[in-house]
């Protein structure tokens, strides 16, 4: 039900190409962590998309699974991921599920919008000397995402990592120009490694939370 162990690994491979200059291999690789479109993606840009995944996920797989069981147990728990992964199969805008996968994504958002929230409070927690910058990054760029829940995790990590994220992206073919999200430098190899880092202290205070509140 959780999958702070595997999005560990998985963002600890990618950083281990890319700091090898395996760029073939790491396009194919960022499949295991988001649906991005990585045929032309150099390995700066490969390292932001897989950054970017980290800290979605850190929420989506860790947190808020945590959270739901705390709240409801095992069907919250189970529920959850019902819906999490109906969006990931058909929450897609594509012709064949767009009614289905419309419905299946709005859900997966209204379920996020709390977890999403704490995560992004937890990784400012978790952010040691640098959880003011976390903080001011998540209130001020937390909003330009277009997604409601993605951009609040993901603004808390660029502050906390000191880079920035966001930009252009393809999906399906499809282009999106996105806000961009913190002040630093562009995430580098070894800030991927940073960033699992985090999201493994993260995935720690969320499991203290779920137990606290679920006494």
């Amino acid at each position: 039900m959780l999958g702070g162990r595997g999005l560990a690994a998985e963002g600890a491979e990618m950083a281990r190409l890319l700091e090898a200059g395996e760029v073939p291999e790491a396009r194919q690789r960022l499949s295991h962590l988001c649906a991005r479109d990585a045929t032309t993606l150099d390995s700066a840009e490969l390292t932001r998309a897989a950054t970017e995944s980290i800290a979605e996920n850190t929420s989506d797989a860790v947190v808020a699974p945590l959270f739901w069981g705390a709240v409801a147990g095992i069907p919250g728990l189970l529920g959850y991921r019902a819906l999490n992964t109906l969006d990931a199969m058909v929450g897609y805008r594509s012709p064949r599920y767009r009614r289905f996968g419309w419905a299946a994504a709005r859900a997966d958002d209204v379920v996020n919008l709390a977890p999403s929230r704490i995560g992004a409070a937890l990784t400012v927690l978790s952010a040691g000397g640098r959880a003011r910058e976390a903080w001011r990054t998540w209130r001020r760029d937390g909003g330009r995402h277009p997604s409601p829940n993605a951009g609040q995790v993901e603004a808390a990590f660029a502050g906390a990592l000191d880079v920035r994220l966001g930009g252009t992206n393809s999906y399906g073919g499809e282009v999106e120009s996105r806000a961009r999200l913190g002040d630093g430098r562009e995430p580098e190899p070894l800030d991927l490694r940073r960033a699992v880092r985090l999201s493994r202290r993260v995935g720690a205070a969320a499991v203290a939370l779920a137990a606290v509140a679920a006494r």
